[in-house]
């Protein structure tokens, strides 16, 4: 079991990680298998919506090799509460399975939610949104500042500012983010709009027109003519690399997919729906 209070004040985002994968390797042995029942989610977990596509992946590759990495949680009166690793509690509900792999842990009130909020984020599992309101509750329960916090979970002071300052905008616009059709970019742009009403309507023409984060910008400050002239450009550009998207899905029998942070800043992503897709991949990319 783990030592109480083992975090420590100041423990960093990587090293708090590190130290509990290693500890996560040694006791995995040690995991106990638990009736799914008796183990439950976190009510204070900052993570609040799944995709259905991914946890169904999930529970498939669940179904072919097991939980490989065990559940951590803390024992309450009646139960278990998952501190992390509710993803794979959700998956092996999919399919029925009785019994799940979870390592016990001897956790306080502060150390449960930090682990749970620092796992998301290092897993990359949080959106915007929920990344804000973690940072919020962790601030707000447990009487931080905004430098105290930065130094337990290794985050710039600069970085929960800004991503907090989302929380700012309108209900709408907001919901926005949440169905991942504006990016934190697009928010920060669209915070510099004059008054609520304005955040709206801007929110709603970046998603309508696809505009770029330097677009929305320019829009918010009331630079219409420089908006305009870079959307031939922008359209130019996506469209050219959406056909070489469709090429890469044609050669490869996988979904690709572009997300855009800006004019020409953005992610590729490649999607796989089990491990045979996965090692086909690796194949491909290792031409």
């Amino acid at each position: 079991m783990a030592r109480k209070g083992g975090l420590g004040k100041g423990f960093g985002l990587e090293a708090l990680i590190s130290a509990e994968k290693v500890e996560e390797i040694t006791e995995r042995k040690n995991a106990l298998e638990l009736d799914i029942n008796t183990v439950e989610p976190n009510r204070e977990q900052p993570r609040k919506k799944f995709d259905k596509e991914k946890l169904q992946a999930l529970a498939d590759s669940i179904k072919e090799h097991g939980i490989i990495s065990p559940i951590i949680a803390v024992k309450e009166k009646d139960y278990y509460k998952i501190v992390a690793g509710e993803r794979r509690w959700r998956a092996a509900k999919l399919l029925g399975l009785e019994k799940v792999p979870v390592i016990v842990k001897e956790y306080d009130e502060f150390e449960t939610e930090q682990v749970a909020l620092v796992e998301n984020l290092q897993r990359e599992d949080l959106n915007l949104i929920e990344e804000a309101m973690g940072y919020m509750r962790l601030i707000e329960r447990f009487g931080l500042t905004q430098d105290e916090l930065s130094k337990k979970i290794g985050k710039s002071r600069t970085a929960i500012t800004n991503t907090m300052r989302i929380l700012k905008l309108p209900s709408k616009v907001l919901e926005l983010i949440e169905e991942g059709k504006l990016t934190e970019g697009h928010a920060r742009a669209i915070l510099g709009a004059k008054n609520e009403e304005a955040m709206i309507k801007l929110a709603r023409t970046v998603v309508n027109l696809d505009l770029s984060v330097r677009q929305t910008e320019a829009l918010a400050k009331g630079k219409e003519e420089k908006a305009k002239k870079e959307v031939k450009v922008d359209r130019d550009v996506k469209n050219a690399i959406d056909s070489s998207v469709k090429g890469l899905e044609k050669k490869y029998g996988l979904k690709v997919n572009i997300k855009y942070s800006d004019k020409f800043k953005g992610k590729l992503e490649i999607s796989f729906k089990d491990m045979q897709q996965m090692n086909r991949l690796f194949e491909l990319l290792g031409e």
